[in-house]
């Protein structure tokens, strides 16, 4: 009789135990979250926090976790998850190297021509096997292969197969002439950037700009940064061509004791940028190209058409989607996250454009119960300020991924801060983390985000820290 009573009363106790460690964890939430926000910089500010039980999806804490909030980079979470929920962590960009025309005695009376169907990591230094040399005598290898030593023709970079707009609504002015500013391409070439070297001077007097790399001399740089006090920092702005122009400004302040003496620009036009390279490293390896690099922006400006290669000599694959989104995560690259986005689209069969991408988005995770109303985006990164996300949806696509096989590739692709695996994001007078912690032997995830917030941001993030040290 004595064994028919010890089970329920084991189990009851265990039960009391788990709700007494709830109610435990809920009163030490409640009263950090308190502290925050009655704390002098968040006078003004918006709080959302939500934690939830990551194997349940049972609400451990909320606080305003329907307010929808600007998420910043902690959007490449939402992203990296709806893309492993629709192309899966071995997903593979490619990129296809080929020619029309016909060969003969060693000449191709035509034109070379990169098809690209969206790989971000074209030319990345990220890998061995995506670094600009590698892809480029790979080509150069496909043309000496298939017999080819002069080309009477161009190469063109072709970018057709996402639509014509690489900048996604909702991003500023100020941001696209910057590297974390480039738009998306169905060509991309070494992350659609450059590095512009600086000549510093005395305060207040004018930047010089010694050169680019790799070289981009087709570009025209006119400086107006100015040279600023010790202590202000990276302020410099590039703004791209406008008009068909070749010039590019740089404007802003850029620190005197500012050691690295360059800045990371975006490319004006990745498909050109590559045709440019590969025609320059066919001339200084001797086979001659009578045609000048092309891509679609410089056809439809001269009223040409994009011709389709009719023989491929060349499929090149990007690495795989899980080792793509440790260094979005690690890093926070927006060009991986837009770029991951349109996959997504071109995959759920819309019009490859951001506007269609986030559509698909919303349509996804509406699919699985979650309002679209509270993913309010202009875009995958979280570039956009105007983009809006509540704690709870955060939350729940965090803990909808801890039931799938590529979760593991998932958790390791964020970053540790505060000793807690999560994806953090800054913009506008916005701090973000969302992320994974267990507490107690239990695992939670969670989302917090506050706007606009006064003062400087190292003090909000250990204030923030301060809140999220309860889940340890």
């Amino acid at each position: 009789m004595k064994s028919s009573w010890i089970a329920p009363f084991s189990l009851l106790l265990i039960v009391s135990q788990a709700w007494a460690q709830d109610a435990a964890l809920q009163q030490k939430l409640q009263s950090a979250f308190g502290r925050f926000q009655a704390d002098a910089q968040c006078k003004y500010a918006s709080i959302g926090l939500t934690v939830l039980d990551a194997k349940t999806g049972e609400q451990v804490f909320a606080a305003n976790p329907d307010m929808g909030l600007a998420p910043g980079s902690t959007m490449k979470a939402v992203t990296s998850v709806t893309a492993l929920n629709v192309l899966g962590s071995d997903y593979l960009f490619h990129t296809d190297f080929g020619y029309r025309g016909s060969i003969a005695n060693g000449t191709l009376t035509g034109d070379v021509i990169i098809k690209g169907y969206g790989d971000p990591t074209l030319g990345s230094w990220r890998w061995e096997t995506t670094r600009q040399t590698y892809i480029l005598n790979q080509m150069v290898s496909a043309l000496k292969k298939a017999g080819i030593r002069k080309i009477v023709g161009r190469i063109i970079g072709d970018d057709t197969y996402y639509t014509s707009q690489s900048i996604p609504n909702g991003w500023i002015w100020q941001d696209l002439g910057t590297y974390y500013g480039a738009g998306t391409s169905a060509l991309c070439w070494g992350e659609n950037q450059f590095s512009l070297k600086l000549r510093t001077g005395q305060v207040n007097t004018p930047v010089g700009i010694s050169g680019s790399s790799p070289a981009i001399p087709y570009l025209n740089f006119k400086s107006e940064l100015i040279n600023g006090a010790p202590g202000t920092g990276d302020q410099a702005y590039a703004y791209l061509p406008m008009g068909g122009s070749n010039i590019m400004y740089v404007r802003g302040t850029y620190a005197t004791d500012q050691t690295k003496k360059a800045i990371g620009t975006a490319l004006p036009d990745p498909p050109f940028d590559l045709a440019w390279h590969l025609a320059d490293t066919l001339k200084t390896l001797g086979i001659t190209l009578t045609g000048t690099p092309e891509s679609n922006t410089t056809l439809v400006n001269k009223g040409l058409t994009m011709p389709q290669a009719a023989t491929t000599l060349l499929t090149i694959n990007s690495p795989t989607m899980a080792s793509m989104l440790y260094w979005q995560n690690h890093i926070s690259i927006n060009l991986y996250a837009e770029q991951m986005l349109l996959a997504v689209a071109n995959k759920m069969g819309k019009p490859v454009n951001t506007n269609n991408a986030v559509e698909a988005l919303q349509d996804f995770w509406k699919a699985k119960g979650i309002d679209p109303n509270s993913l309010n985006l202009f875009d995958g990164s979280g570039l956009a300020p105007g983009n809006r996300i509540t704690t709870a949806t955060m939350a729940k696509i965090l803990q909808s991924a801890t039931a799938n096989s590529w979760y593991t590739d998932f958790y390791n692709s964020l970053p540790v801060y505060n000793d807690m695996h999560m994806k953090s994001g800054s913009i506008n007078s916005c701090q973000a983390y969302t992320g994974y912690q267990t507490h107690n032997g239990r695992q939670l995830c969670f989302s917090i985000i506050i706007n606009n917030y006064n003062g400087p941001g190292r003090g909000i993030r250990e204030k923030m820290f301060k809140v999220l040290d309860e889940l340890k």
